[in-house]
């Protein structure tokens, strides 16, 4: 699988996706600066977390705008697979690529910290290596994660089965109310959606951080294996 991981000014997290990358496909993904306006041959665009131009106006607002956004635009629109993590999520839905916007933590403060996710579906590139229903530990950093969308757009998110991942406890259940469980306030406890064609995931929390036993587990292995086992040629 040819990955390449986008770097605006202020990605911090782009290194810790590289190795996640690198440790399950055994290929070193290619390092796209934002002013570049064309991709490379990729299977994959990766936009990661960090603070992308110092997340002034909004999280990911500049970053929409930058040059490299109108190639992976056309990329995504010709079928192209996208998976954006944390600043990436929220850049995305800055584009118009995913639906809704991330508004300030319901803690009005930056959350770091392990939470739980229960996986919605298991037929997307994305989930295939999880059953449904299964509930994996993974870690959240940021201050702007609560995923919120007007009435209309949540219904549709929901009746489509566009919703990847939840916030619940470790026994699967859902509350959205309960903020030890879905820390952000997000509605419906929503902590990932996906595109209409499911080749675009937004998510706020940071699999690449388990993918190895000796960083604490391997939590978020699946979602890149299966990755691996969708797209590569």
């Amino acid at each position: 699988m040819k990955a390449g991981i986008v770097v605006f000014p202020g990605t911090n997290r782009e290194r810790d996706m590289a190795i996640a990358l690198r440790t399950v496909t055994g290929r070193a993904p290619a390092m796209i600066w934002h002013r570049e306006t064309d991709l490379p041959d990729l299977d994959l665009v990766v936009l990661a977390g960090g603070f992308s131009y110092g997340d002034y106006l909004r999280c990911g607002a500049m970053a929409a705008h930058a040059p490299i956004m109108a190639a992976i635009r056309r990329f995504a629109e010709a079928g192209g697979h996208v998976l954006g993590v944390c600043n990436g999520f929220q850049i995305l839905t800055e584009t118009g690529l995913l639906p809704g916007a991330l508004l300030r933590n319901a803690a009005l403060r930056f959350l770091s910290q392990d939470c739980h996710l229960r996986v919605e579906r298991n037929d997307t590139p994305f989930t295939r290596h999880w059953a449904t229903g299964d509930v994996f530990r993974t870690p959240m950093a940021h201050g702007d994660g609560n995923y919120i969308a007007d009435a209309d757009t949540i219904k549709a998110l929901e009746g489509e089965g566009r919703v990847a991942f939840r916030y619940a406890r470790p026994d699967g259940r859902v509350d959205p109310g309960d903020r030890l469980s879905n820390p952000n306030g997000s509605v419906n406890a929503i902590a990932g959606v996906l595109s209409p064609n499911l080749r675009i995931c937004g998510m706020m929390p940071h699999p690449e951080d388990l993918v190895d036993p000796l960083m604490g587990g391997e939590d978020g292995k699946p979602l890149f294996e299966g990755l691996v086992e969708a797209l590569v040629r």
